[in-house]
């Protein structure tokens, strides 16, 4: 038996020399075995790490193959060069129906995105959906908002009395009444002239408000006292329960008719201090405000009918022992002179001309109605004539307010249904700059709109315009104003706003780049001489919280353009020397370049 040793060279059988490669040498140069027996290896630890664990205990390794899964897109589409992916998915548009309607296209009906609750405004801007929304609506029947509020914000020009103008159209269709204490443009007369409204004229040898009017507040505590009466009366003929739930009635309408004539008094007097500081540029002292409330109770028990301010001037000369006591003049009548003789001077400032003129001085010429939509008119009245239009717009407001409360007494006692309010103060810049205790009023009426039943709308163009009163504290309450709103309607703002603006609302980057686009000046096309619609005109972003904005875009039907232009007398071209009518249109000379 022949052995070959395995670390031999192989030789060639034909010439018996080596062939030159070794039968036991890999082609790595290593040794076969080694080769093999690492090979081995790296086999048994791959099938170790693909083994999968058997339940029962066993340590058999299974090595079948993964299901292999079906390529899909993802949510952008196919991954990769000419795979078609979307860089954005565009949202698919909205469309608004009942269940009636769409319940055949289940399962592709959703929930709405925002409620259908309250007054149609417009599209919504990202979805073309329809938008639904009042302060009132969405305070009452949807519960988005802390109190029945809204500050609208935006650039002169872009729709904000417009918006206003739908919301009022809509909730006096849902039956609450538009009340616009103070129009000084005038924006809604044609408005509240169209809804069958009240439209009363203020100004010089227009209209008069007497201050000391109390208003229906006189009649409707009469008519209180006297329901109460015929409750006592029921009580005392019933027995057992029945006769204490009477007598509990009547005693809270008796105290019904005392807090209407105790309102009543407080404004009148509140009116007078008013227009007293605004002549003065000083509020009264204490005394001059005693003099003054005690001469008007005076005024309650003797004077037959409505008194004005000659008549409350003819009282405090008449110097009646009531008055006198609270006077302190010690007995001495001279004494009392001198301690009258400054608030004489106002009053006689008041009754017979001045700054303010003649406005409160005589009777009212037209009473508020509490059961119709009613405007204010003040537009006569200049811009220039600041502390006039500070002086009525508080005389109007306490009228508006005096009327509301009488409504709400009546209601409590059960006499009359209960009514809603829409209160609209536009250009609330105006007034709060207009004078003195004008912030402190607003301020008043923003804390006690949800109590008394009212809707409120504020309207002014920036926040600079609240920022720039002269103290301090007036200009915090005025930032106060848009924090405590229900909602905030932005339209188009400059950028140098959005840091006053979010430190008040919060709002997003891409939120504040819509708002600073849609304030650009619209473009101007040389061959037609027209310019095209701004790019922000009916476009608002509805804001409540920190909820994110619903940008909208509010159209005007037919039947509003007539009623929403405050354009008018910018119609038609002046004519100044010409004889001939006015033309059409004047032509436009073109320049074409070649």
């Amino acid at each position: 038996m022949t052995t070959t040793d395995p670390h031999r060279t192989q030789q060639d059988p034909a010439s018996g020399e080596d062939a030159g490669t070794p039968a036991d040498v890999g082609p790595w140069g290593g040794p076969a075995e080694a080769r093999t027996v690492s090979l081995a290896r790296d086999g048994a630890r791959k099938r170790q790490r693909r083994a999968r664990s058997i339940p029962h205990g066993t340590d058999r390794a299974q090595t079948e193959p993964k299901p292999t899964r079906p390529l899909r897109p993802t949510l952008r589409g196919w991954l990769g060069r000419g795979g078609g992916q979307a860089v954005n998915v565009v949202a698919a548009d909205e469309f608004r129906g009942t269940t009636v309607q769409v319940c055949g296209l289940y399962p592709f009906s959703v929930g709405t995105g925002t409620p259908m609750i309250g007054v149609p405004l417009g599209k919504n801007l990202a979805t073309g959906a329809s938008v639904c929304c009042d302060p009132i609506s969405w305070f009452q029947r949807a519960n988005l908002l802390s109190n029945p509020s809204m500050f609208v914000l935006g650039k002169p020009g872009l729709g904000k009395s417009s918006l206003t103008r739908r919301m009022a159209t809509g909730l006096a269709g849902y039956g609450t009444l538009p009340l616009v204490l103070g129009d000084l443009k005038p924006d809604y007369v044609d408005l509240i002239r169209a809804l069958d409204g009240q439209v009363i004229t203020l100004g010089r040898g227009r209209g008069y408000l007497n201050i000391l009017d109390p208003g229906e507040a006189h009649a409707a505590a009469a008519r209180l006292q006297g329901e109460a009466d015929r409750l006592n009366r029921a009580a005392a003929a019933a027995v057992g329960s029945a006769a204490a739930t009477l007598r509990a009635e009547g005693l809270k309408v008796t105290r019904l008719a005392a807090q209407v004539l105790a309102d009543a008094h407080g404004r009148r007097h509140t009116m007078i201090a008013a227009l007293l500081t605004i002549l003065r540029a000083a509020p009264p002292t204490d005394r001059e405000e005693a003099i003054v409330d005690r001469a008007l109770k005076w005024l309650d028990e003797h004077h037959e009918g409505i008194p004005v301010l000659a008549d409350l001037l003819a009282v405090i000369r008449q110097a009646p022992d009531e008055v006198r006591q609270v006077a302190l003049d010690r007995g001495d009548l001279n004494r009392y002179r001198a301690i009258t003789e400054d608030l004489e001077a106002s009053l006689i400032g008041l009754t017979t001309g001045g700054r303010l003129g003649e406005v409160f001085s005589r009777p009212t010429t037209t009473p508020m109605r509490r059961d119709r939509p009613v405007v204010y008119d003040v537009s006569s009245i200049d811009d220039s004539e600041s502390d006039l239009q500070a002086a009525i717009l508080l005389a109007c407001w306490s009228a508006g307010f005096g009327t509301v409360n009488v409504a709400t007494a009546l209601a409590d006692a059960g006499l009359e249904p209960q009514r809603h309010y829409f209160v609209i103060l536009d250009e609330l810049w105006r007034a709060l700059r207009a004078g003195r205790g004008m912030v402190d009023r607003v301020d008043a009426l923003t804390r006690l709109n949800r109590a008394r039943g009212v809707g409120l709308a504020m309207i002014s163009h920036t926040m600079s315009d609240l920022l720039a009163l002269p103290s301090e504290e007036d200009r915090m309450k005025a930032r106060g104003f848009v924090e405590r709103a229900g909602m905030v309607i932005c339209g188009g703002l400059p950028g140098a706003e959005m840091p006053q603006l979010t430190a008040a609302v919060p709002m997003s980057g891409a939120e504040q780049q819509m708002l600073a686009s849609w304030q650009d000046p619209p473009a101007w096309d040389a061959v037609t001489g027209h310019e095209a619609e701004p790019p922000g005109r009916g476009r608002f972003l509805i804001k409540v919280g920190g909820r994110p904005g619903i940008p909208i875009r509010v159209e005007l039907t037919r039947a509003e353009l007539e009623v929403n232009d405050t354009n008018k007398l910018w119609h038609t071209t002046s004519r100044a020397g010409r004889q001939n009518a006015a033309a059409p249109s004047d032509p436009v000379d073109v320049e074409v370049l070649p």
